[in-house]
């Protein structure tokens, strides 16, 4: 099983893997709406606008590990459609460390960043960035969306 076989949840229930993106770059990002780096909701939409198009995602998916998610699907997918205007796939709740972490993160989380540190995730919003080519390089929560690496990393990976 390769990483865009782990099934996947969304939202609304509806099931799905990476195999969908395949040809897209993908932006994956643990979410919390009452996180204070929430208002990075804001520049993943404007990424999603901006590329989406051109064979670009941002993935959103919810997790209460650090105590600041709302507790229903329903309240998350309100939360972030009527505050942030969210458009991009967002995905049931789910746990990205521990024993019970999510067979995606296992995988994503044995990237290491720009400093060589692979492992667990440290907070919310914490990003990887998957390429078509299948590449996955991690961007710790404080890098912002529009991040200059983030975006370089974006563009020269695009299909179109």
């Amino acid at each position: 099983m390769t990483i865009a076989d782990i099934p996947l949840t969304t939202i609304r229930g509806e099931q799905t893997s990476l195999a969908d993106f395949d040809d897209k770059v993908i932006l994956v990002v643990n979410v919390a709406s009452r996180c204070g780096l929430a208002p990075q909701y804001e520049k993943l939409e404007a990424l999603q606008k901006t590329y989406g198009e051109r064979g670009f995602t941002v993935l959103g998916f919810p997790s209460n590990q650090f105590l600041q998610e709302l507790g229903t699907e329903e309240k998350i997918a309100e939360y972030c459609s009527a505050t942030w205007g969210v458009t991009f796939p967002m995905f049931e709740k789910i746990r990205v460390n521990g024993k019970q972490q999510h067979p995606l993160y296992a995988e994503l989380t044995k990237t290491p960043d720009s400093e060589g540190k692979a492992g667990k995730v440290s907070w919310n919003f914490e990003k990887f960035l998957i390429t078509p080519a299948g590449s996955i390089h991690r961007f710790r929560p404080r890098t912002e969306p529009d991040a200059p690496e983030i975006i370089s990393l974006i563009e020269t990976s695009l299909p179109i």
